[in-house]
């Protein structure tokens, strides 16, 4: 099936589109996805590697302990990986940044999830592309987990950039945010610490556990946590939601379970791999266009 062939799927599914995103993306209908979220290469020099591993219990033996002196042997998988550098990072983002806004509806929004080597060089181009009032958030998603650095401030922290359409009106459905404990609980009442606040543009929330359920394998895994609270307060159930560097899946396992339609694009057979098995229950009828050939230039 084409990209051109390409029909979105219902509410509650998704679409998965197996091909480099810049031979679909002009195929795909302009001011349609109310909902734009991407998690691009960070553009690290480095190849991005994730060992895939099954851990399951046994009654003897077995290569760890955990809780109650219980027994699990670990089994090796494989591994993922992706190369992820390169010279002009503009020059291979900016022509899907310009895809992304026309395929946004009058009243969408874009997310670009980006960390520190980038997001400075991309929020500029972003300014002249969607203009300077049309930034809406910085959002900073911190985390606490891996090595420290000996030689600098650890980087424990994404950058995500959130620009609308038109910034006069967008969705922000203030009352699906989702609340958060007061650090200090004492001082507001216990009215008001039952209740909980709303997150401000820092987000405290732990990576993928490399041990939970969620984990795929796939590398730079982004959490639920994370893409539902995007989900929710930024588009309504129906709406139609886009992913073009769509990787593990999670923003579409996260628009689908609250009632989106939403398309997937991604070139790594990886990518695909892990999406048809974690999105099988979301998959629309007709709707796993894999493989997806190239398209013909309009």
């Amino acid at each position: 099936m084409s990209a051109t062939a390409h029909a979105p799927p219902a509410p509650g599914q998704v679409a998965i589109l197996h091909a480099d995103n810049m031979e679909v993306l002009p195929h795909l209908e302009g001011g349609a996805y109310r909902l734009i979220y991407i998690d691009p290469p960070f553009n690290t020099g480095r190849t991005q590697t994730r060992t895939q591993l099954r851990t399951e219990r046994v009654a003897e033996g077995g290569d760890r302990r955990g809780f109650g002196g219980a027994r699990y042997r670990t089994t090796r998988l494989g591994e993922r990986s992706y190369a992820d550098s390169y010279d002009d990072y503009l020059g291979f983002l900016g022509p899907r940044l310009h895809e992304a806004h026309r395929l946004l509806s009058a009243d969408g929004s874009l997310f670009v999830h980006l960390d520190s080597r980038e997001a400075h060089y991309v929020k500029v181009f972003l300014d002249g592309l969607f203009g300077r009032d049309a930034f809406i958030n910085e959002i900073i998603w911190s985390y606490d987990y891996g090595a420290r650095s000996r030689r600098r401030w650890s980087a424990k922290h994404d950058t995500i950039l959130w620009y609308a359409r038109d910034p006069r009106r967008y969705v922000f459905n203030y009352e699906a945010i989702d609340r958060i404990p007061y650090m200090a609980p004492g001082l507001v009442g216990a009215e008001k610490a039952a209740r909980g606040k709303t997150p401000t543009d820092v987000w405290w929330h732990t990576i993928v556990s490399p041990n939970g359920r969620e984990k795929t394998g796939y590398p730079t895994q982004k959490p639920l946590g994370i893409l539902r609270r995007i989900v929710e307060v930024h588009s309504a159930p129906g709406d139609r939601l886009l992913d073009f560097f769509a990787g593990s899946g999670s923003f579409g396992e996260a628009g689908a379970a609250l009632g989106r339609a939403v398309t997937l694009v991604d070139s790594s057979p990886g990518a695909i791999e892990v999406m048809r098995r974690r999105l099988a229950p979301f998959l629309a009828a007709g709707g796993d266009l894999l493989p997806c050939p190239p398209a013909s230039p309009r």
